[in-house]
């Protein structure tokens, strides 16, 4: 039997082949503490849940739902744009949700590369930007983020032949797997390269809700122009513990919404209405869960980033998303020092090279993980110390 080509090239998904590491060694007895994926472990706050409920029972929720979604729920997310951000959203034309954040950026290159264009994707960056230009049968050129440029990247450096060839400018912050934030400046400057060469700009940013030390992420749409070069990304999985529940939402400008729009409706059927009715609520209701969640996180944050020091890694405080991005001591691999972690202390962290090139010589550890087990892993960490790195 033969495959497409495209299946052929497609690289292995990272947490799968994590998952699959984590039950080898809990089929083989080993009680394996996991900070590798960013999938929340505090509950879905209960309001959210009562309306599922409530929701489910309707007959009306359990037929097809339409593509674009529930005009309630495109009003929510709209209404929450303007309270959250100052930005100012058409629901009809300028929201779409999505069957969450994943769904619709595995998407978008669909609607802008053609076979042979070029995307610009950043590196380390989250696997999906580049795996979808893969499908649409284009190339990614790489924009290396480095602790040195605080992990943005320098379009300065990105040559006229290159950015006159590019299709699609992918951005993301608050960032994974590096938990750099970016502000107006950075956002402006993206605003006005991509108006030069008319490029389209997708910013996935799922975790700005997910901060700490009081500081509020942007939205990259708050900057004068965004608008009209591009479209945000965002998620109701880290907002709300949602990572389940499937459910996120592209916003901004309205043409890049309906190319988008009319792809999904070729493909999917929509987000089941009664998720649609629960993020309604979530968007509508009590907002004191993130806070309190915020806390929750921001304590195992102070926690880890100590313990790491302690055993000699580099690592800079995130003041948002759920990772810590921890250098690794000269001469180690991201890979071997992971697969020396699981195998010496069963412990999982993520390794930066599955993020791309630039991440190599990088762990990431998620803050998803519940206080007890987080407290046996660092436990585990304290009393181990790191080996000399292979010589080979």
């Amino acid at each position: 039997m033969k495959f497409a080509n495209r299946i052929e090239k497609l690289p292995p998904y990272l947490f799968v082949e994590i998952s699959r590491k984590i039950s080898q060694k809990r089929a083989e007895g080993a009680d394996v503490v996991t900070f590798a994926i960013g999938d929340p472990d505090i509950p879905t706050p209960s309001h959210i849940l009562d309306k599922m409920h409530e929701a489910s029972q309707d007959p009306q929720n359990h037929r097809y739902p339409e593509s674009d979604g529930l005009p309630e729920l495109r009003r929510a997310i709209a209404n929450w744009y303007e309270r959250r951000f100052g930005v100012t959203l058409d629901p009809s034309t300028e929201v779409l949700p999505l069957i969450g954040a994943k769904e619709g950026i595995g998407h978008a290159a669909l609607c802008f590369i053609d076979p042979g264009d070029i995307a610009l994707v950043p590196d380390p960056g989250y696997p999906v930007y580049s795996v979808g230009t893969l499908f649409a049968g284009g190339e990614c050129h790489w924009m290396p983020l480095t602790e040195e440029n605080n992990w943005l990247p320098d379009l300065d450096s990105i040559s006229p032949e290159i950015a006159t060839k590019a299709k699609a400018l992918w951005i993301n912050y608050p960032n994974n797997p590096t938990g750099a934030i970016a502000g107006s400046k950075f956002f402006e400057r993206v605003v006005d390269f991509a108006g030069t060469y008319s490029i389209p700009v997708l910013h996935d940013a799922p975790y700005t809700e997910v901060s700490y030390d009081g500081y509020k992420p942007m939205s990259f749409l708050e900057v004068s122009g965004a608008k009209q070069v591009g479209i945000e990304f965002h998620s109701l999985s880290k907002s709300y513990n949602m990572t389940g529940w499937r459910i996120g939402m592209a916003v901004g400008n309205a043409d890049m919404i309906n190319a988008l729009m009319r792809v999904k409706s070729n493909i999917d059927s929509g987000i089941p209405q009664a998720i649609q009715h629960a993020a309604i609520e979530a968007l509508e209701g009590p907002q004191d869960s993130i806070d309190e969640h915020n806390r929750i996180y921001q304590n195992r944050r102070d926690k880890v980033v100590s313990v790491l020091r302690q055993i000699g890694l580099e690592v800079s405080v995130p003041q948002a998303s759920l990772y810590v991005w921890a250098k690794l001591p000269q001469g180690w691999k991201s890979g071997p020092f992971a697969s020396l972690l699981i195998e010496e202390k069963d412990i999982v962290v993520t390794p930066g090279a599955g993020y791309g090139h630039f991440g190599e010589g990088y762990i990431r550890l998620s803050l998803t993980i519940a206080d007890t087990q987080l407290e046996k892993g660092l436990a585990r960490l304290r009393e181990w110390q790191i080996p000399s790195p292979p010589t080979n």
